[in-house]
């Protein structure tokens, strides 16, 4: 799952924490290191809100292209 790598990628670049992104979407630290970890899978109305956030496309977030 390519989402995965690049969620964390993301958020390392932008040197935010897991708590900051966690508190954008509206949920846990907790639940947001488990979709990093891909131990839950990432909702769409979160994948929505990280494509806002690192101003990407959601092809990008899901690796279907590298733009």
């Amino acid at each position: 799952m390519e989402y995965i790598k690049r969620i964390r990628d993301l958020r390392e670049d932008s040197d935010l924490t897991q708590e900051q992104v966690a508190e954008y979407l509206g949920t846990s630290q907790t639940m947001y290191a488990r979709y990093e970890r891909g131990a839950n899978e990432l909702p769409i109305r979160h994948l929505m809100k990280l494509c806002d956030l690192y101003k990407v496309s959601s092809d990008y977030i899901l690796g279907r292209t590298d733009k």
